[in-house]
This record gives structure tokens, sequence and C-alpha cells, in this order.
């Protein structure tokens, strides 16, 4: 990606950390036009800090086990990007959702409940 412009900036889109095709149509079935759901497995396939930054907000699978590891994803955001972009982390048990606390990931939701809230973060980061 080039150089991060204001243009850019103001373009309407967040991240979908998954390998789950399933979770994704259903996230992506509920995206409304105007707005981008860019899904990936590796961060750096967005690019460097700056690039990241473009992106409103972050959705992250904890029940990934093959992919990616995504503690070590909200390691790399915080401490490698050190971005503070919001992560919405969805599934996950108990003690990993402790881990990612502890690593500063933001809220947690069940599977369902990603979906029926991806609206109000929507409406909340559509300034």
């Amino acid at each position: 990606m080039g150089e991060p412009t204001i243009a850019k900036r103001l373009e309407r889109r967040f991240i979908l950390l998954t390998a789950d095709a399933i979770i994704e149509e259903r996230l992506r079935s509920a995206v409304p036009s105007g707005w981008e759901m860019r899904t990936t497995q590796d961060l750096e396939e967005i690019g460097d800090w700056a690039d990241i930054l473009l992106y409103r907000f972050i959705l992250l699978d904890l029940d990934e086990k093959g992919a990616f590891d995504p503690v070590e994803v909200i390691r790399d955001l915080r401490t490698r990007y050190m971005v503070q972009t919001a992560v919405f982390c969805f599934g996950g048990d108990a003690p990993l959702r402790d881990e990612m606390r502890l690593n500063r990931a933001d809220r947690f939701f069940g599977r369902d409940e990603i979906v029926e809230r991806l609206g109000s973060f929507i409406g909340q980061y559509g300034w």
C-alpha cells in the first residue's frame, strides 16, 4: 500500500482475522454498502502499522487454532505495531479470554453475538 492519505483514512473498513468461512459469510452479509470487510489470517498481508491504522476496528476469532495464534496477533498489534485500534474478539474460552485481556484486547463476544453486534460497531465507527 502506498502513502496513507486523508482519503484512505476516511474509507469505512475493518479487518476480520479468521479462517472460518461460515463466520466470514455471516459477517459479510451484515456489512452495509459503503463498508469494506478485509478478511485475512496474517496481519502482514495488511501491511505495516500505518496500513493497519487505516482500518477502523478489528474482529479477531479466538477459536482459530491452525491458521494463526490469536494471542500472538494481539501481542503483535499492541507491541510490535503499537496500534491501539479497537479489537473485538469472538469465541474462545474463559482462560483464553483472560490471556487476551492481559494483552490488551478490548471486548469479547460469542460467535452469534459478534454478528448481531456488528451493526452497532459500524454505527459507532461510521464517522
